[in-house]
């Protein structure tokens, strides 16, 4: 097996610091992950010069398979941060892959509310793109702010109206009301 050779570093990274493992995560080899998780010199949570990990290239990719894979390790943050200040669950929302989203928010340690560099919640992109179901799994989590605020002052109710998201914008209106009559 190659990588049984001395002189083969399963873990060696390429130009832009993507390792042999993310290339996998990104491409959703489960079974290529597995093998390479196996190996003693991989870094699970090994950043590209992006900040991107692994985790964040299976979600950004819907992978749920290899999302899973990678959460059942202690050392994956399933919250990092990359250099742009997106986390997995950012580049899920963005995706639009609800699948991805469920698993991420079964995890107590993911913040569902952590905006990016331009304010931008997970909750505000998957409004932005009419993500409906994404949506109303976002709003199951009680710390999620519907009416938090981007760089340009914009909301996620704005943002779905901006774009006609008859459903999303329902949503919203409905948590928005909710949440200020229990005040």
């Amino acid at each position: 097996m190659l990588l049984k050779q001395e002189e083969v570093d399963p873990d060696k990274p390429d130009d832009k610091g993507r390792t042999p493992l993310s290339k996998a995560a990104k491409k959703g080899h489960e079974g290529v992950v597995k093998i390479l998780l196996e190996q003693e010199e991989v870094i699970a949570d090994k950043p590209n010069q992006y900040g991107a990990t692994p985790l964040s290239a299976a979600a950004r990719h819907g992978h749920e398979g290899v999302l899973k894979i990678l959460l059942d390790r202690e050392d994956v943050n399933p919250d990092k941060l990359d250099n742009s200040t997106s986390t997995p669950l950012s580049y899920a929302a963005r995706g639009g892959h609800a699948g991805v989203i469920k698993i991420l928010l079964e995890r107590e340690e993911v913040d569902p509310d952590k905006p990016d560099k331009y304010g931008r919640t997970p909750l505000l992109y998957a409004a932005m793109w009419g993500y409906v179901r994404m949506v109303k799994i976002i709003l199951e989590r009680e710390e999620v702010n519907p009416w938090h605020r981007d760089q340009h002052g914009e909301t996620p109710l704005m943002h779905a109206t901006r774009s006609r998201h008859q459903s999303v914008i329902a949503l919203l209106r409905s948590r928005k009301s909710l949440t200020h009559s229990q005040v």
